[in-house]
């Protein structure tokens, strides 16, 4: 593992703005209509795209009252596609999140993929919110469109992680924090959930059903190298009473754990 404060233990907020520059950009919309030139989708968003005349299967609430007094003939509003997408990141920052046994901790990890994720719903014009899930409770921003609010995602996942780091409380189980992180979420809102599903408490399963309620939800499960592939020699690790023992890792079957936790999820 690398040194504490070169980014592998700590989630750091300029870090986190620069991936902006590595997220993939949304592609263009090929037109509908004859030509090679990229062009806006018609759709019922908010921007006007033309004022046409009315024709069969039109919906009567765009008729443009001023147009059709000019014109003597009915004349209707179409819009441009809606394209905005507002993500909701939700960040496990739980005591079994902050350990790693290669570059970086699960933490980190979780914290770098949901940033990804949100510059990729800003880039898109979109708007990107955050919940984090500590020890000591749960911090929020609600979702801001562009860089001004990838700048207050960013800001809270580096205090709440630096916050996760400090806090000594008895690991919170997950389920509930879900149901709470859900009354953030916008109606509608695609939410990024990153977490091992470690310590989930009872209800996991209707608390993920709750996320997916308020809109599609996609799941990262971060998991370190020692989980998928844990080593064969003996270990020394840390009893709940401090004590220092030796043990066989690779004996737990680490791997099976992840299809378990997603077959319940």
């Amino acid at each position: 593992m690398s040194a504490p404060g070169d980014g592998a233990t700590t989630v750091s907020a300029a870090a986190l703005m620069a991936l902006g520059r590595r997220a993939p950009r949304p592609a263009g919309a090929l037109a509908e209509r004859p030509g090679i030139a990229p062009t806006r989708k018609r759709g019922q968003g908010h921007e006007i795209r033309e004022i046409r005349p009315f024709t069969e299967g039109d919906d009567p609430r765009h008729i443009d009252a001023a147009a059709t007094a000019r014109s003597g003939t009915l004349q209707v509003r179409s819009f441009h596609e809606d394209r905005e997408r507002t993500v909701l990141l939700v960040a496990d920052f739980r005591r079994p999140m902050l350990w790693g046994t290669r570059t970086r901790l699960r933490s980190v990890a979780a914290a770098e993929a949901l940033a990804l994720a949100g510059w990729q719903a800003v880039l898109g014009s979109g708007a990107a919110g955050v919940v984090a899930l500590t020890d000591a409770g749960l911090l929020a921003e609600r979702p801001r469109p562009r860089d001004a609010g990838m700048a207050r995602v960013a800001g809270l996942l580096a205090r709440a992680h630096a916050l996760a780091l400090e806090t000594r409380a008895p690991v919170r189980p997950l389920a509930p924090d879900l149901v709470r992180a859900a009354r953030f979420a916008p109606r509608g809102a695609g939410i990024v959930l990153a977490t091992g599903l470690d310590h989930p408490g009872p209800g996991l399963e209707a608390a993920l059903a709750g996320l997916a309620r308020r809109g599609p939800l996609r799941l990262i499960l971060t998991e370190d190298a020692f989980e998928t592939r844990p080593p064969a020699a003996a270990l020394p690790y840390l009893t709940e009473d401090g004590r220092v023992a030796r043990g066989r890792f690779g004996a737990l079957r680490l791997p099976g754990l992840s299809a378990e936790r997603l077959a319940t999820a």
